[in-house]
């Protein structure tokens, strides 16, 4: 059990499913449905700090190199293509609903980026990628649990 929390987790700091991936798993292989999602979120939610501190130091250092600087101006530009619009018109409550959209291409990372890229206040930020994050667990936790409760029948 310990070692699918810990896939759980990985999988919720993984910017390839982020806690709508660690959640279902977790709750498929038998985790405590509470501590799935309580583990799942708060992995998800340690995202925003250390992407922050990437983007301002460790990323300065890689763009001297084509390769990561092609790589990182694509990323950029989808991420702000799909922020731009709700964030820029709605500010807090667009970063918000943006983070909490339970599809690919949303979620804290992109939250993250947005707010690197807008240069937005970051404690509001936090705020914000935060009840996105725990809203958007809520759905995917709710959406499992519905799944599991129909598989059972």
């Amino acid at each position: 059990m310990i070692q699918d929390i810990i896939i759980a987790m990985l999988w919720s700091i993984s910017p390839f499913g982020e806690a709508k991936v660690g959640i279902p798993y977790a709750m498929f292989n038998d985790v405590n449905i509470y501590l799935a999602l309580l583990l799942c979120f708060a992995a998800n939610v340690l995202v925003y700090p250390l992407m922050l501190i990437f983007l301002d130091s460790v990323n300065r250092y890689f763009l001297r190199w084509r390769f990561y600087k092609k790589s990182a101006l694509y990323v950029a530009r989808r991420a702000k293509g799909g922020a731009k619009k709700n964030v820029m018109k709605y500010g807090f409550w667009g970063l918000l609903i943006f983070v909490m959209l339970p599809v690919p291409g949303t979620g804290v990372y992109a939250g993250t980026i947005a707010t690197y890229l807008f240069m937005l206040d970051r404690k509001q930020a936090f705020v914000a990628n935060t009840v996105g994050i725990f809203l958007s667990c809520v759905m995917v936790w709710g959406m499992t649990l519905a799944t599991m409760k129909g598989l059972e029948y």
